[in-house]
């Protein structure tokens, strides 16, 4: 039974696990407070998505659950309007696993998509390997323009101007060297990229300590999980990387074989690369950047024919 997953002792609540439920079925949401209190969060709920979207901006979550199919606004209108103003990670739950909703989840700003009924320990293990990734705050926050650090992260360190990166490195081609100073020990094994921190692709350029994409030296703006995904992708180059392996890069942890992939899991970031794919204007039957391996996975393009 579920609620049997649900049994155990609650550790202490801190200070940044705060957990907003919006939940209309009464016995979910009395489940999901449970659960999250088990884990050590201290629940807030909402029956609706207008009062959901109240107690986000009131409490501030560090999580938030989401249903989609409840009464006025529905799951997906109410992730917008919490995205307009709160980084919160935002988990969808719904009877609706259908992949046209599970796009519009993550087009709406959903963390992570999980359809009913859910194992309560998969969903504290899927909520616990997702606040273990790092997460990118927008920067509305300090008056210097420095976005605020979540979950007690560490700040980012200063990132080079990109002017002093392009100088770098161009200094590094006319002394043969790499910025360092050491000649790479295989060149056909350093990750695609003219400038310091750089990976580039047929015109796809991807910075990851500045969160920055450009096609054809125009920005895109990418979901955190669009840019992992990216990154990811990017700096394997030729190397194959299967759903399940991206599936669990996404969760935040290393390795397929010590980690549970689900059907849902591969369909996610199916979603997300569909999704990925459209904002940089590539067809998958005829890919310019990444291009799929039937039944293995993903992979960038080769070189040559740009």
């Amino acid at each position: 039974m579920a609620s049997n997953d649900a049994r155990g002792d609650a550790p202490t609540t801190r200070r940044d696990r705060v957990a907003v439920v919006i939940e209309d079925d009464a016995d979910i949401r009395q489940l999901l407070e449970q659960v999250l209190e088990q884990a050590g969060f201290e629940t807030h709920s909402a029956g609706n998505g207008l009062d959901g979207i109240e107690e986000v901006r009131r409490h501030h979550p560090t999580l938030t659950t989401l249903d989609i199919s409840m009464p006025g606004i529905d799951g997906f209108e109410t992730a917008k309007r919490i995205r307009a103003f709160s980084e919160t990670y935002l988990i969808m739950l719904t009877a609706r696993s259908d992949e046209i909703d599970t796009l519009m989840g993550l087009e709406a700003g959903a963390d992570d998509y999980v359809a009913k009924p859910f194992r309560p320990r998969e969903l504290r293990a899927r909520i616990e390997a997702m606040l273990r990734r790092p997460r990118l705050a927008s920067g509305s926050g300090n008056a210097d323009g420095a976005a605020p650090s979540m979950l007690g992260e560490r700040a980012p360190s200063p990132v080079p101007r990109r002017e002093t990166a392009a100088s770098e490195a161009a200094n590094a081609v006319a002394s043969g060297h790499p910025p360092g100073g050491r000649p790479p020990a295989n060149p056909a094994a350093q990750p695609v990229g003219s400038e310091l921190g750089w990976l580039e692709h047929r015109g796809l350029r991807l910075h990851s300590e500045m969160h920055l994409v450009t096609v054809d030296g125009d920005e895109l703006e990418l979901t955190r999980s669009e840019f992992e995904l990216l990154s990811d992708i990017m700096s394997s180059r030729r190397r194959v990387r299967s759903k399940s392996d991206l599936a669990v890069a996404l969760r935040g942890e290393s390795y397929v074989t010590s980690s549970f992939v689900s059907d849902a899991d591969k369909r996610a970031v199916e979603v997300h690369l569909a999704n990925l794919r459209r904002k940089i204007g590539e067809s998958a039957s005829h890919p310019r950047w990444i291009e799929t391996v039937r039944g293995v996975g993903y992979r960038l393009t080769a070189d040559d024919g740009a």
